[in-house]
């Protein structure tokens, strides 16, 4: 009788590794992408209230709307990068997540900064009325409303 040999299925771990000078290639692309057009944003931080212009194409024509709110969140991973802007509409939270190179934002302005204690800023979406609202204070910072942390 022969023998029957059955041979071991091994997991292709060295896939990776295989494919050198990956992360040259990402970093070169990352380069291309922010050399084309993109606009520089100032510098956000968390609880600034800012208005995004931003290019909305409607059939043929294109106009530019202004979406104005809070930020509430950050999000930094290399080209990726997105900030959050939240306001209140007709009684309705809107959120809207924003690329820092998208093509599709015209301009940021900061309308005014907030120095908060907090990197993310979930907690205002609870919130309602005054209790949302971030106060300013007589030397510029912004803190929130006394009334708002009683309750």
């Amino acid at each position: 009788m022969s023998k029957i040999v059955i041979k071991r299925k091994v997991a292709n771990k060295g896939f990776y590794k295989r494919q050198t000078g990956l992360e040259q290639k990402v970093e070169q692309v990352a380069k291309e992408i922010s050399a084309q057009g993109a606009i520089d944003i100032p510098q956000l931080a968390a609880g600034d209230s800012v208005k995004v212009h931003v290019r909305i194409k409607e059939g043929e024509k294109e106009r530019i709307q202004i979406f104005e709110g809070l930020v509430i969140a950050l999000s930094n991973v290399k080209i990726n990068r997105t900030f959050t802007v939240r306001k209140v509409s007709h009684g309705v939270g809107v959120e809207r997540i924003f690329q820092v190179r998208s093509p599709k934002i015209a301009k940021v302005e900061i309308v005014s900064q907030g120095k908060v204690r907090r990197a993310k800023l979930y907690f205002i979406r609870e919130r309602e009325g005054r209790a949302a609202k971030l106060e300013k204070a007589n030397d510029g910072r912004v803190v929130l409303n006394k009334e708002s942390s009683k309750s």
